[in-house]
């Protein structure tokens, strides 16, 4: 069978052989046996509804045996026999050119290159999924080639649920992951229910098809790292031989080092698996690897003596890295941490004192254990950070929940008022009033075709766009512009494609419009030969209600809520995109944020023109109203801008009050 056979056939026809795992890639560890033993039978029973009754005896006791085994049940034995990575869009068998471009980001996303975890269907954060079980790909991928302009996809969790009538208007895919009632939202009501197969963790962009590798991190962490080092050392001092400690090279975090590079620093990254801090080296993300603690400091002397600008993967734990650069007095000016802190308990967060192979077992045969071990490292961890800060480093929390779990764990971490940390997140000091609040975030896109040629000709498209707008851009945001400009110009010399070829900068309203026309225009000459794929991070101004994270810099009591990304996905699915996703769970942890994000799908057509004019507007703007009408200022300045250039857009404002008379109210 071609490969465009094995698509269309979705489950096969006929049992195939039972495959075992690849051991030379990295395995999510063993999840936690929380399930009864009557639980464990329905789990089965909803496993088994995927394949024919005949086969259900022979597949019932394999698939109980991974769940006892694996904690999930991932059904291994009907992973397909091709290569998994992002072929050109020609390639897949398709009615729908939208649909093939699902397809390519789907595999994307499943590329060994890309994903953490690929057999699992886990692209990152440790528990990030595309999908449950490799039944669900072969359905979904099925189901694509099958779709006309006049259906729509709806997934659930992962399971597709089907092809329904829509119109050639509507969405061709909608994505919900891990929509709970909300007193079942708990983190071991994600064990459970991922368990039974009836819901999943689809993280930000793993479970909307959206992942374009370490590259899309790799720009926020760049701009976060440049503006942080210009907070701490003020402007126009150079950040070179200057220290940046990080932890976590697995997934999106492993972007670090490269970001680190690019903004001209030293950038020690700690991680605890070697396969990761290998799997990063040899991709070229990290210039060095170093296992023993000895020569990492002597290293850094040097490295800090020399002024110079380099990456290292420390393979280790980093508790250690900060308690020994404290006895040695090395200085290190900036901290944070990248760790998936969401998922505290499975493997998100390894304590210092156990081995990678020690922890995987703790975590799985005694999780209570595992669980005090884990909050132990933290208070540790909590208080070397503190030992640097009173000499003088400046910490951020990544938005990895990092504050929050040290804080549950009893880690010195809050400040005076014992309400807030200690500690700013990076949002509340810069990407919130620096990028958020006007509109800036992660405008991505995807070059179906394949082809570098088509991704270099984008990136001289974006930048020439960007400058002409930076012509006419007020004060408060040229450093932002000017900074995606350097980005996109040195993009390709960077070398951050990694799968697919795409890209990733910040933009705003204006910027993501005029380059997506632009681009629209491009396909319809044939400058770019094929169809490009928009989107951007859910972490942005407009998609997440996060409060420890996007939007931790909103104020007025409201961070809490999340209508801002539920009104996000609605008014983004009417008003043009090829697909939309929203989730609960995130960078932050299940239960703790509510994110939606989209997909475009630009053919070079009018429609699409008409689409990405109305969508890209709503998609930003909603988000600035929301902050303006918190009275962050930087947003109120955006927004009123927006409405003087387009008149149809009528936002309601806030009346600011005098501090005065609050102060003389009782």
């Amino acid at each position: 069978m071609t490969f465009q056979d094995k698509i269309q056939q979705g489950i096969p026809s006929q049992l195939p052989p039972k495959k075992v795992r690849n051991n030379s890639i990295s395995h999510a560890p063993k999840r936690q046996d929380v399930l009864t033993s009557d639980e464990k039978k329905l789990a089965l029973s909803n496993a088994l509804r995927y394949f024919p009754k005949e086969w259900h005896s022979e597949l019932a006791q394999e698939f109980m045996d991974e769940l006892k085994k694996f904690g999930r049940i991932y059904m291994y034995r009907f992973m397909p026999g091709y290569e998994m990575h992002a072929r050109p869009i020609e390639e897949y068998p398709a009615q729908s050119k939208s649909a093939a471009a699902i397809m390519l980001m789907i595999q994307n996303n499943l590329d060994p290159a890309v994903a953490q975890h690929p057999e699992e269907l886990i692209t990152y954060g440790g528990n990030g999924a595309v999908f449950q079980n490799w039944a669900q790909y072969l359905l979904t991928m099925k189901y694509l080639s099958e779709m006309s302009e006049e259906q729509t996809l709806h997934m659930y969790s992962g399971h597709p649920m089907g092809l329904f009538p829509s119109s050639s208007d509507a969405p061709r895919v909608i994505v919900t992951n891990g929509m709970m009632i909300p007193n079942y939202s708990k983190p071991l009501d994600w064990e459970k229910f991922n368990a039974l197969g009836v819901t999943q963790y689809g993280q930000m962009t793993a479970g909307s098809y959206m992942y374009i590798g370490p590259q899309g991190i790799v720009h926020g962490t760049t701009i976060t790292v440049m503006n942080a080092f210009r907070k701490k050392l003020g402007a126009g001092i150079s950040p070179k031989g200057k220290i940046f400690l990080t932890a976590g090279l697995g997934g999106m975090s492993g972007a670090q080092p490269k970001a680190g590079n690019i903004a001209g620093c030293i950038t020690i990254c700690a991680e605890v698996n070697p396969s990761a801090a290998i799997k990063r080296h040899e991709q070229g993300w990290v210039d060095e690897l170093i296992e023993d603690m000895d020569s990492l400091v002597d290293r850094i002397r040097k490295a800090k003596e020399n002024e110079e600008v380099v990456s290292i993967a420390f393979i280790g734990n980093v508790v250690d890295v900060w308690e020994r650069f404290d006895t040695e007095n090395i200085f290190i000016e900036l901290g944070s941490d990248q760790t998936s802190l969401h998922n505290p308990w499975a493997g998100g967060y390894y304590p210092a004192g156990l081995s990678l192979e020690e922890s995987n077992e703790m975590m799985a045969e005694n999780p209570e254990l595992f669980k005090e071990k884990v909050q132990e490292s933290l208070r540790r961890h909590a208080a070397s950070i503190n030992r640097h800060t009173a000499k003088g480093t400046y910490f951020f929390d990544y938005g990895n929940a990092f504050l929050l779990e040290a804080s549950r764990a009893g880690g010195e971490v809050m400040a005076e008022n014992e309400i807030d940390f200690r500690y700013p997140s990076y949002v509340q000091d810069i990407l919130g009033p620096m990028c958020f609040d006007y509109g800036f975030g992660p405008f991505r896109w995807v070059c179906t075709s394949g082809k570098p040629e088509d991704l270099r000709k984008s990136d001289q498209i974006a930048a020439s766009v960007l400058k002409e707008i930076m012509n006419s851009s007020p004060a408060s945001i040229q450093q932002q512009m000017q900074d995606n400009i350097t980005w996109i110009e040195e993009a390709e010399k960077n070398k951050l494609v990694v799968g697919s070829q795409a890209r990733i900068l910040y933009a705003d309203a204006e910027g993501r419009s005029k380059i997506a026309q632009a681009f629209n225009q491009a396909i319809s000459t044939g400058e770019i030969s094929a169809p490009i794929v928009l989107g951007r991070d859910h972490h942005d101004v407009s998609g997440t209600d996060s409060p420890y994270r996007e939007t931790s810099n909103i104020y007025d009591g409201s961070r809490f809520t999340a209508d801002m990304a539920i009104q996000n996905v609605i008014g983004d699915s009417f008003r043009g995109a090829t697909w939309v996703s929203i989730h609960n769970g995130g960078g932050v942890g299940w239960g703790e944020v509510i994110n939606g994000g989209f997909g475009m799908v630009l053919d070079g057509s009018q429609k699409a023109e008409n689409n990405l004019k109305s969508m890209l507007f709503y998609d930003v703007n909603n988000g600035i109203a929301r902050r303006a009408w918190a009275r962050n200022s930087g947003s109120l300045e955006a927004i009123q801008r927006e409405m003087d250039r387009t008149p149809s857009l009528k936002v309601t404002l806030p009346n600011l009050v005098d501090e005065n008379i609050l102060k003389n109210i009782d």
